[in-house]
């Protein structure tokens, strides 16, 4: 993955996974374990989803904590700390998603849509039955995509010119959040 980040799809030769994998660069290992390029990165794509399970479900990263002001900020570290731990993977798929819709498209989905569909729904049990779906979604969509974007920014664009502390951005975003939440 670190391979497809940093070269692209078409930049990482198999002789150069091969040798990152500890096997023969250009003996044809990779072929034993893979029938293509294409899977390679379609697996190391499972992998990294696979991983993000927790991040998908916000309820995990609530644990015990009661005040909402609390859950909120430990879901927006939460976030952000896994976004951070994906670079790799949001690198591929900024690059990548032309080449490869179908497969990236999927994982693309697979990350945001679920994991802002499932915030939307923690959003709707948190605030009680005042906050329909529709408005949910869009708190969800909001909330979850100003931390998005400075992970985003920062991780794969490099621009590092926009960018504020983490814990500035994390109070601000529990205010902006309970604003929306509150009207």
């Amino acid at each position: 993955m670190r391979l497809f980040s940093v070269k692209g799809y078409k930049g990482a030769s198999i002789a150069q996974i091969e040798k990152a994998a500890g096997l023969s660069p250009g003996a044809g290992g990779l072929y034993r374990h893979f029938e293509s390029k294409e899977a390679v990165l379609a697996a190391g794509i499972s992998r990294h989803l696979d991983r993000l399970d927790a991040l998908r479900d916000v309820r995990q990263a609530m644990g015990t904590l009661v005040e909402l002001d609390a859950q909120l900020e430990a879901t927006a570290r939460y976030f952000l700390d896994e976004l951070d731990s994906q670079t790799e993977l949001l690198q591929i798929l900024a690059s990548e998603i032309r080449q490869s819709p179908a497969l990236l498209g999927a994982a693309v989905n697979q990350l945001i849509e679920s994991t802002y569909a499932s915030f939307a729904e923690w959003l709707q049990d948190a605030a009680g039955p005042g906050l329909d779906a529709e408005r949910a979604r869009t708190i969800s969509t909001i909330a979850l995509g100003s931390l998005l974007s400075t992970r985003l920014l920062r991780n794969v664009l490099g621009v590092t010119s926009a960018s504020v502390e983490d814990d500035e951005i994390i109070s601000s975003w529990v205010e902006v959040v309970r604003f929306l939440l509150d009207r």
